[in-house]
Formats: C-alpha cells, sequence, structure tokens
C-alpha cells in the first residue's frame, strides 16, 4: 500500500484548496479521496489543507500537524486520519526486534500527539476526529 500519486478530482469544485496539487501517499487515502469525490452527502472536502501545532513528546517542540482529510457534510465538519489499523495501538515489545520497537514507540509517541492536539482542535471547533483504518476502508465503495 506505500506509493504516491496526484489525485484528480472529477467533482473538483467540492475540493477546497488547489484541486491540481492533491497528493494521496497511500493507495488507502487514493480510495478515500475517490470516495469523498463521488458523494453527493460530501459537500466539501481537502487533504492536508489544515494545520494543527503539537508538541512533540520527542524533541518536546513545537511542529505542525496536516491531518489528511477535512470533509464538510450538511450535517457536520470532520478531521480524517487514514491510518493501518496496528500504528492506532501501542507497538508491543518484541525483544527479538528491539531496534524497531524503539522506532514505533517513538512512531507512536509523536501520533498520539498530533491525535491529541487533532482532538482539542475539533472540540473547539464543533468538529468531529475520526482516524479510519482498512477495517473501514475495505466496506468504502
Amino acid at each position: 500500500m506505500a506509493y504516491k500519486g496526484k489525485f484528480r478530482p472529477q467533482n473538483y469544485k467540492k475540493y477546497r484548496g488547489d484541486y491540481t496539487k492533491i497528493i494521496y501517499r497511500s493507495g488507502w487515502e487514493l480510495k478515500f479521496m475517490k470516495y469523498l469525490d463521488r458523494q453527493p452527502e460530501v459537500l466539501f472536502w481537502s487533504s492536508e489543507e489544515v494545520i494543527i501545532p503539537y508538541k512533540s513528546p520527542i524533541d518536546n517542540k513545537w511542529h505542525r500537524y496536516y491531518p489528511d482529510f477535512w470533509v464538510k457534510t450538511s450535517k457536520n465538519e470532520s478531521l480524517i486520519e487514514i491510518k493501518p489499523k496496528r500504528q492506532t495501538k501501542p507497538p508491543k515489545e518484541n525483544p527479538k526486534h528491539r531496534r524497531r520497537f524503539l522506532k514505533e514507540v517513538k512512531a507512536w509517541g509523536i501520533n498520539e500527539a498530533k491525535w491529541k492536539a487533532a482532538e482539542k482542535f475539533c472540540e473547539q471547533k464543533g468538529w468531529s476526529w475520526q482516524i479510519i483504518t482498512e477495517d473501514i476502508l475495505t466496506i468504502t465503495k
């Protein structure tokens, strides 16, 4: 699933931002973009256009987080992150793969900080926050 490319929406007027520069970073993101583009209940959407500051637990500095999607329907607005299910839970230690475990702990800490910042950001705006995994994407047509 690790590939990248440009997405060209058919309903470009629904996109908020420069619709000629929409980048997907995985097949799951591409699938979700196609879904957003063709769903009539989706009024507007964008990809990596919203910026949320967050403090990294790794270097204790402020960084910028760009959630994968902002979606507006007639009922609500949402920020959505697309992630593999295994990355949505803290890593489990494996003595055979110590280096990989440390890398996963670092990634988990950063993601958790980003997601907490996104939750707070959404709460302040009255939006919803959601992490979508392959479980949902496999049923999305």
